[in-house]
């Protein structure tokens, strides 16, 4: 019986030691658990659960009731304390969305058939699209012209007055700006691309076959009209 009574006053003992541990530390103000919660909100790249914020915050912390002041208090500013699932986070107010928005110059590169189509414009202008296709040797696409248009490096010319009266391609200030040319007859020769190594795309020795008679009067050929290009 007496061992029973003394167990009984040990824990009594203890309970009233838990309880004045608890009294020493008393949960902070309202006010100071709002500016908790938004400190932590704030800087914090994630959504946080009420569980993770009474975690982080002294013992005592009532997180859930913080919010609910805390919401409150954004109401009607630049930056909102809006709930997402489970989780709450400071999110810019909606309708001042547009203020994030950021215009980026997206470069990019240019198709083989987009090259080909500009150099030939460049060169030959003004020139129709069939007379492209027919340098070329292939059709060129609507996407093709589309995006040298978009970019404004070409524009359309004059209609040859020819039947169908089809529409004719020219370079555009703004294209020999960019490659710093005061206009198209400062473009390079065949002799300055070859000088630059633009046009050395010719194969190994040994690779090819020797060439028949027929080939080598194609190819005087072929060397007497890059000659007239290049004056």
């Amino acid at each position: 019986m007496s061992e029973e009574i003394e167990e009984n006053q040990v824990d009594a003992e203890e309970i009233a030691v838990e309880d004045q541990e608890e009294s020493l530390f008393e949960a902070p103000p309202i006010a100071e658990q709002e500016r908790m919660c938004e400190a932590i909100l704030f800087a914090s790249a994630e959504p946080v659960t009420v569980k993770e914020l009474n975690a982080r915050m002294p013992h005592g912390c009532d997180a859930a009731e913080a919010l609910v002041h805390l919401r409150k208090r954004y109401e009607g500013r630049g930056v909102r304390v809006v709930r997402v699932g489970d989780a709450w986070a400071m999110r810019t107010a909606p309708d001042l969305g547009f203020l994030m928005q950021k215009e980026m110059v997206e470069t990019r590169k240019l198709s083989r058939a987009a090259i080909e189509t500009l150099a030939i414009v460049a060169y030959h202008q003004p020139v129709t699209r069939a007379e492209i296709e027919e340098i070329r040797g292939v059709s060129v696409s609507r996407g093709t012209v589309d995006q040298l248009l978009e970019m404004e490096w070409i524009r359309f010319g004059r209609r040859r007055m020819t039947p169908g009266r089809p529409v004719t391609f020219v370079v555009t200030a703004e294209f020999l700006d960019h490659f710093g040319l005061e206009s198209a007859r400062d473009l390079p020769g065949l002799k300055e691309l070859r000088a630059a190594g633009l046009l050395e795309n010719r194969p190994p020795p040994g690779s090819m076959p020797s060439l028949t008679p027929e080939d080598d009067e194609e190819d005087a050929e072929a060397r007497g009209q890059s000659e007239m290009f290049e004056e």
